[in-house]
């Protein structure tokens, strides 16, 4: 399916114009499409982490209509299932940082890990959504000030946060997906992230 897409643009779904500035860091110039960020109002699906990547996409594609990528990303604790997974960002909006640590508190197990998942669409409603994951495992500790301390992950260089992200390991299978479409030495002729301007 997206043989169709290479030498094209493609809509990423973000408002976050540091965020497509990752995503095409992460891909590189021999991505063989042009990513265009265009920020896209998606109802809040609900189900497994896989269900709402594949229902955004589809929605995005249809409001767009043409090609789109779609990001979701999930905090998981093995402890609770998996939850809160795609409600990540509800839990800490209602709880805060410390509250999210209080619900593992009756648990031994305190391991959790980041999921990103990126959706692919061509555009074409008959076409499946495609499916491109990347998971990293997370320490989880409670709040203090000696965390305050330590180096963020949102304050990484971006050479070195890239290589360990969930969202490094979801575009890497998205980039090896697309090069394993195209054949050698045909890439630089469709390369579209080069010619991308601003």
């Amino acid at each position: 399916m997206a043989a169709s897409l290479v030498g094209k643009k493609i809509v990423f779904v973000t408002g976050n114009a540091k965020k497509l500035e990752e995503v095409t860091q992460i891909l590189g110039d021999k991505f063989p499409c042009t990513l265009v960020a265009q920020k896209i109002d998606l109802p809040e699906y609900q189900g497994e982490p896989d269900e709402i990547s594949i229902q955004k996409c589809q929605e995005a594609a249809r409001q767009v209509q043409g090609p789109v990528l779609v990001e979701d990303t999930c905090l998981c604790f093995n402890a609770l299932g998996g939850l809160p997974g795609p409600y990540i960002k509800w839990f800490l909006e209602k709880l805060k940082p410390e509250g999210l640590h209080q619900l593992l508190a009756g648990f031994q197990d305190k391991s959790a890990y980041a999921l990103c998942t990126f959706a692919l669409s061509t555009g074409d409603p008959s076409e499946p959504v495609r499916l491109f994951r990347g998971r990293t495992s997370v320490r989880t500790h409670a709040p203090s000030p000696e965390c305050r301390r330590r180096a963020l992950y949102a304050e990484m260089p971006k050479a070195e946060k890239n290589i360990i992200s969930h969202r490094f390991r979801a575009l890497l299978e998205l980039q090896e997906y697309f090069g394993s479409l195209i054949p050698p030495g045909a890439s630089d002729d469709h390369s579209g992230q080069g010619s991308r301007e601003g």
